[in-house]
């Protein structure tokens, strides 16, 4: 046993260090507040598992002083950290993560709660205690604080309670013997850790190399951030491989057993260059220059076996080309969406055997059933987020689209903007689909001028006028030249002709890259693409990203934006999703999560099958998000939010409280919206049930766009039964502030309607 003021000491002095295995802090606030409150009110809050041996034969993160035995922290990383950057108001010498997950903290010793800081709620407030402050500073200041009113003396013995938390004690168990290797430890680790973040193969792999070479997470992370800081965003695992397959040829990770530190620094050094040389062929030969529009990205580590095969170089220009042939169509065709690494393995051979790039063409087609081909159909139902995406930007760059508003190429301006031909807004209204919306047949490339002024235009007038100013205009986008295609009445034809005309230029641009007839065609220059899609009101788009937010908010992981989620069988696409978490909401924590708000073009059971959580409205995700967070901090629910009361039409009432009638009226515009519209708000009975009208209209007018409700009443033109249209009703302006009651009025305006 051991105090956690003594555990938190050792830290300080190093004698406790991290393995080099582990991975940084991943708990978000809520696990820190949960963590803390626990704490507080004496809950089991888990023990510790310590490694102790000698860190001259370990590669690990903190402060070794002179070496020797220490003990490294195996199982409680991450309760350690949290409580140590409470306590101590920084991060501990091991620490790789966000300090915002344990910065401002806050008790209120009245209630006895933790939460985060928020200036509305707790300025000038004395009961909120500055938790840090508390443990850095002492209780003296504390207490002059709360001493500003008599009555508050009472909660002085909270707040010594909470003080004295570090006199606790933390049972910690160690294994120590010189038959603990890195491997047999790391297996400990993984079968002790089950419940929390799993080491990958990768990482088993890096911690026997940063045993013999400490620096190696480090210097790779300095790569990382080199690419990411040029538009790129590339995982550790994902350069592993690409220094797995220059140093050894191979693809499983086990490869690497036989590879020293030495030869293994200098795989490293020579992968960054060649991966470095792909990107900028990429860039220069296909106009794909940024992480969005990179497909594909197992194939670099081939492109980078290749470069390592022929001393650096691609070999000649036809070679370099035949070689991007192959990348592109490896990327859309999803090789390595499945097996992974038994189709990399298969191609690392194919490249650096007799038949080199010409193998792995020939050994892709027998893949795909002798077709390397695009076909129009491949285009259909493909949005902003699938494989095929990258095309778009490809043929715009390749063919040099033109402006719509000067005719000349948008590369030669200072930033390009992918746009929607077609405004959300009005494909909406005319009944659309979301799929047809955000096809990819719907996106062309221009200047950010040029987008503010197709927003407000409709497609037939300002391609009308750019036909006739700028002949070839049309042609260098890809477009059909039939007016009649331009309304949107006819869209679905346009989007089919379109898919024509993308996958023909597509065909002939990649087949000359493969027969060398490319070979002398100019250098693209990297262009700067600029934040944002269309002008218009993209409502969707927008609750999406409140909703990401306030997840990343609460210390839960950053998702994958429009993203497709392949079969692992067949490489199929099973959904192009508005938001993934592939390693759950909390890294490495529980399963998959997808939000697909388009559930008619998803292969739900599949996805469900593979083990994925899928939620099909953003009301439903938070939902499940706040429970979880709510779980976290304590406030567990055992049963599931009960049922609402039956809607009934109110029955007149003399005298009736204000909150209790808004909140009938609340479940009669629900009822109202399901029988008139088709549309119900499933989510907004659970929020009724749970907080009570007013508090519930509160947290929408809150939020920082639409819900899905007011989305879907918009469209269906009906937005007289929204909860801000009831808000604004006089007989419950009494029970909203004037910021609510203005949030209301002008977010209604925003859409045309006045209340």
């Amino acid at each position: 046993m051991a105090k956690l003021s003594t555990i938190l000491d050792q830290i300080d002095s190093g004698s406790m260090l991290l393995p080099e295995f582990q991975r940084g802090y991943v708990w978000n606030r809520d696990q820190v507040r949960g963590f803390m409150r626990s704490l507080y009110l004496g809950y089991p809050v888990g023990s510790l598992l310590v490694w102790e041996t000698d860190t001259a034969d370990q590669a690990v993160r903190g402060v070794v002083p002179g070496g020797g035995v220490r003990q490294l922290l195996l199982d409680g990383q991450q309760r350690v950290t949290s409580l140590y950057g409470v306590t101590r108001g920084r991060p501990p010498a091991f620490f790789e993560g966000d300090p915002a997950a344990f910065t401002g903290l806050r008790f209120h010793v009245a209630d006895e709660v933790f939460e985060f800081y928020a200036p509305v709620k707790m300025k000038n407030d004395p009961l909120w205690i500055d938790v840090t402050e508390l443990f850095v500073r002492g209780a003296e200041w504390q207490l002059e604080r709360l001493s500003s009113d008599a009555r508050n003396w009472s909660y002085v013995g909270r707040l010594m309670k909470l003080q004295n938390l570090l006199d606790k004690e933390f049972y910690a168990e160690q294994i120590t013997g010189a038959d603990k290797t890195t491997d047999v430890v790391v297996e400990i680790f993984n079968r002790v850790n089950s419940g929390g973040t799993k080491l990958s193969k990768g990482d088993l792999a890096l911690a026997k190399i940063c045993a013999e070479w400490s620096g190696a997470r480090a210097t790779m992370r300095s790569y990382l951030q080199r690419w990411a800081d040029e538009g790129y965003e590339f995982t550790l695992d994902w350069l592993l491989r690409n220094v797995n397959a220059v140093a050894t040829g191979r693809a499983p990770f086990s490869a690497l057993d036989d590879v020293s530190a030495d030869e293994f620094e200098q795989a490293l050094t020579d992968a960054a260059a060649h991966i470095e040389l792909a990107l900028d062929e990429i860039a220069a030969r296909l106009g794909l220059d940024h992480a969005r529009v990179l497909p594909g990205r197992p194939a670099i580590a081939v492109l980078s076996r290749l470069i390592s095969d022929n001393g650096g170089e691609f070999g000649d220009a036809a070679q370099r080309d035949r070689a991007l042939y192959w990348y592109i169509h490896s990327g859309l065709s999803g090789r390595f969406a499945g097996s992974t690494e038994t189709y990399l393995n298969q191609d690392l051979a194919s490249v650096s055997g007799p038949g080199g790039v010409d193998e792995l063409i020939a050994r892709l087609e027998r893949w795909r059933g002798n077709t390397l081909t695009i076909d129009p159909r491949d285009l259909d139902g493909a949005g902003k987020g699938s494989r095929y995406y990258p095309l778009v930007y490809l043929v715009g760059r390749v063919l040099g689209a033109r402006d719509f508003g000067t005719g000349g190429e948008v590369a030669a301006a200072a930033g390009l903007r992918v746009q929607p031909l077609f405004g959300k807004a009005a494909l909406s209204r005319a009944g659309y689909r979301p799929t047809e919306i955000n096809a990819i047949a719907n996106f062309v490339l221009v200047t950010p001028e040029s987008a503010a002024e197709m927003a407000r235009r409709r497609p037939e007038e300002f391609l009308g006028r750019a036909a006739e100013a700028y002949p070839g205009l049309l042609a260098s986008q890809c477009l059909p030249a039939d007016p009649e295609l331009w309304r949107v009445e006819r869209y679905r034809d346009f989007l089919a002709a379109r898919r024509e005309l993308l996958a023909a230029a597509a065909n002939q641009i990649l087949e000359g890259l493969r027969t060398g007839a490319r070979v002398d065609a100019p250098r693209l220059p990297r262009m700067v693409l600029r934040p944002g899609g269309d002008d218009e009101i993209d409502i969707r788009a927008e609750e999406v990203g409140a909703l990401v937010e306030e997840l990343i908010g609460l210390g839960l992981a950053v998702p994958e934006r429009d993203a497709e989620i392949p079969d692992p069988e067949t490489g199929r696409a099973l959904s192009v999703a508005e938001a993934v978490w592939p390693d759950g909401l909390q890294p490495g924590q529980g399963a998959p999560v997808v939000l697909e708000l388009d559930p008619d073009g998803a292969d739900l059971p599949r996805m469900a099958e593979l083990g994925y959580e899928v939620f099909t409205s953003v009301e439903a995700l938070r939902g499940y998000a706040l429970r979880r967070s709510r779980e976290a901090t304590g406030g567990a629910v055992s049963a599931p939010v009960p049922a609402p009361p039956p809607v009934v039409a109110p029955a007149p009432v003399v005298a009736a409280d204000p909150a209790a009638e808004f909140h009938r009226a609340m479940t009669t515009i629900h009822q109202q919206a399901r029988d008139e519209t088709g549309y119900s708000a499933t989510y907004l009975l659970a929020m009724l049930a749970e907080d009570g009208g007013v508090e519930t209209a509160k947290r929408l007018l809150a939020s920082a766009t639409v819900s899905t409700g007011f989305t879907a009443l918009w469209q269906k033109g009906r937005l007289d039964l929204t909860v801000e249209a009831l808000v604004l009703d006089p007989r419950f302006a009494g029970l909203f502030t004037a910021e609510e009651l203005d949030a209301a009025r002008s977010r209604l305006a925003q859409f045309g309607f006045h209340a």
